[in-house]
């Protein structure tokens, strides 16, 4: 990109943005003198894949192909709504944004293509946030698995920084967002039985209970 064509960032946000890398970077290198991690960068790597996009839209289209019955249909169809919708604002706002990664990121991500090379916002911060919520308020779980579902939340958000993929307000912005996508869902939730009349479109089978079930 020429230099006439290069975005001019207003100085407020400049000072932002160099205060989060500053921090960033505090809390990287604070961090690592209490954590190994080299040792411990092949388990973060193996929690970055349980919250990327991809490995998510196809195991959530394969369970929902899978077992396709009416008392999972509204919550399987949402939640692929869902997985969708942040999938695209965070292509649409990386795109537009268009903040570098941090510079010590080391470039092994799996599947990073177009817009994802990008920092702003985190997409695993909003995907974790957005599944939390999901499973918190609009179909909610057993509360047993409340402690699991948001230490793996945690988790997910917190290794982003350690693993330098993201600075902290990427991934703060990220949370951010997916909490905004799980209230849209709950604002436009497909009903039951809009639910089963998609499913059986687009299986073109009629789900188990129906009243013309083959």
């Amino acid at each position: 990109m020429s230099e006439q064509n290069k975005r001019v960032v207003p100085p407020a946000l400049r000072k932002i943005l160099d205060y989060d890398e500053k921090l960033t970077n505090k809390f990287v290198n604070w961090a690592n003198k209490f954590l190994p991690f080299r040792s411990l960068r092949i388990h973060y790597r193996a929690l970055e894949l349980t919250c990327h996009g991809v490995p998510w839209l196809a195991f959530w289209v394969a369970f929902t192909w899978l077992f396709n019955n009416q008392s999972l249909v509204q919550m399987q169809v949402n939640i692929l709504l869902g997985l969708i919708l942040d999938i695209v604002f965070v292509a649409l706002i990386k795109a537009y944004v268009r903040r570098k990664r941090p510079k010590a990121n080391i470039k092994d991500a799996v599947g990073e293509i177009g817009p994802d090379v990008f920092s702003f916002p985190s997409g695993h911060a909003s995907r974790a946030a957005f599944i939390v919520y999901f499973f918190m308020n609009l179909f909610p779980l057993h509360f047993l698995f409340y402690p699991s579902l948001l230490a793996w939340a945690v988790s997910i958000c917190l290794t982003r920084v350690l693993m330098n993929r993201h600075h902290i307000l990427d991934v703060l912005a990220g949370v951010a967002l997916g909490i905004m996508e799980g209230a849209l869902i709950g604002l436009v939730l497909i009903s039951e039985d809009t639910s089963k009349w998609l499913m059986n479109y687009l299986t073109d089978e009629k789900l188990d209970g129906g009243e013309y079930h083959v």
